[in-house]
């Protein structure tokens, strides 16, 4: 455990001690809905002493623990320092129905709204994003946390242009290391090392025992086991990888990461990570290697290496956000420049 994992349950403990009771609208003037999802809605405010324009998260109590409420709390307040992450004001309260903390309002929405569909972003501004994003995540590893749900609905604009974001929605925020229950989502997002856990979990569940009578039967029960894996800085990688296509192509690279998705199979011929041994003894490369995958067709080499390294599905040796500083400033698709 690190010593910011360690100051954040300690901030928990004292926040939990003197969390107030408040009705928002005797603060608080409520100016509009920012965003909502399954945790419940963010609301643009201005505090009505000091005239502070924020946004107000308000997290649904009957779906939300205290702990995980204070968890997201904390961790905004006391380590989202850095400029591309949102980053909590000293205001945390509850109501009968909700927990509220208050934020840096970011006006313009999230990052999805901006992506336009089979077109993606100018690629200056793709590039500004993965920029700001990579040190936004960078950042928090150095401190021992993973963000774990890194999206284009998670990154919010402070500006019409997409100049400045920031990543934010900390609710799945884990330390790295953290043993947790491996869950499989349909979704590219959704790293190759979950459909591992999840195949286990399948198998574990699916074989069959004899009981002390000598009948078959299903072991346990039938009921699934779950696999527990450890928290890894490079599941925020992955998603990085997925988030930089996105933005350049308006599009998912495959619909869901599995072994027998017909795109995400000719991702891994093209990369040669369904190697067999020989090719890892080093004989000669297969013939199939240097032919992209079809979705991979318009980028640069620059950026097909910086994707193949994000996107590596050996999550031990996946590249780590910070380097994709070194990707920036030549062009990523080709036929185009940065400038946009």
């Amino acid at each position: 455990m690190t010593t910011a994992t360690r100051l954040l349950d300690e901030l928990c403990h004292l926040t939990a001690q003197s969390l107030e009771s408040l009705e928002p609208l005797d603060h608080f003037q409520v100016i509009k809905l920012l965003g909502e999802g399954s945790y419940g809605q963010v609301k643009l405010a201005v505090h009505k002493k000091r005239g502070t324009p924020m946004a107000l998260k308000f997290f649904l109590r009957d779906d939300t623990s205290l702990l995980s409420f204070l968890r997201e709390y904390n961790l905004s307040l006391a380590f989202c320092t850095h400029p591309s992450l949102t980053s909590a004001f000293g205001i945390a309260f509850s109501t009968p129905t909700h927990y509220v903390f208050a934020q840096q309002p970011c006006l313009y929405g999230d990052l999805y709204d901006v992506i336009v569909p089979e077109v993606g972003l100018e690629e200056s501004r793709a590039q500004g994003v993965a920029s700001q994003i990579s040190g936004a995540l960078s950042h928090l590893h150095s401190l021992g946390f993973v963000h774990r749900d890194v999206k284009p609905e998670n990154i919010f604009l402070c500006d019409r242009e997409c100049r400045w974001v920031k990543l934010g929605d900390f609710g799945m925020v884990k330390a790295a290391g953290t043993r947790v229950p491996c869950v499989w989502y349909s979704s590219p997002y959704c790293t190759p090392e979950a459909e591992i856990a999840r195949k286990s979990e399948e198998t574990d569940s699916g074989h069959l025992e004899v009981d002390n009578n000598g009948n078959k039967q299903r072991g346990n029960s039938g009921k699934t086991q779950r696999v527990l894996v450890s928290v890894d800085p490079s599941t925020d990688s992955w998603a990085l990888g997925i988030l930089i296509y996105a933005m350049l192509m308006g599009s998912l690279p495959w619909s869901e990461t599995v072994s027998d998705n017909t795109a995400y199979k000719s991702y891994l011929q093209w990369t040669n990570w369904q190697g067999s041994a020989s090719q890892q003894r080093g004989s000669d490369l297969p013939e199939n290697f240097h032919r992209m995958a079809p979705q991979f067709a318009a980028f640069t080499p620059l950026a097909a290496c910086l994707l193949r390294s994000l996107l590596h599905p050996q999550s031990r040796v996946r590249g780590r956000p910070d380097e994709v500083e070194r990707y920036l400033g030549g062009a990523w698709l080709l036929d185009k420049d940065i400038s946009g």
